[in-house]
């Protein structure tokens, strides 16, 4: 099955040499998504409940450019720039996006400059 680019003016613009996501082998690969503002690319809030509620609307929008929702998600990524102190605000708004069986994920802590959190997730394609 031949890569699919899957594009939406509904999240953030790549930044560099990368898709918004890649549909390949029944399954959607998502670029990182940030906090950013997809028409002024400002950052959205600056909290990291606000920041992450703006990064699953990010990547929703990503996702359903493919016909696909949170519930498709089978594993997601997730960087935040202060792991110790942002963790707990992260998943109370990450949870406000998914349902269970809740999607496996890894959670790390990334220098991200002047935002505080990037989600990517691989969806199944029914």
């Amino acid at each position: 099955m031949p890569r699919q680019q899957v594009t939406t003016d509904l999240a953030p613009s790549p930044a560099g040499p990368y898709s918004q996501a890649i549909a390949a082998n029944g399954f959607l690969y998502t670029a990182g998504q940030t906090p950013h503002d997809p028409v002024t690319g400002d950052t959205v809030g600056t909290t990291i409940g606000e920041q992450t509620v703006q990064a699953m609307k990010n990547l929703g929008a990503v996702l359903n450019a493919h016909g696909l929702d949170f519930s498709h998600v089978v594993k997601a990524t997730v960087h935040l720039h202060h792991p110790g102190r942002d963790f707990a605000g992260f998943n109370a708004s990450y949870e406000e996006f998914v349902e269970a069986p809740y999607p496996a994920r890894t959670t790390v802590g990334s220098f991200l400059g002047d935002f505080l959190v990037e989600i990517d997730a691989v969806a199944v394609i029914p």
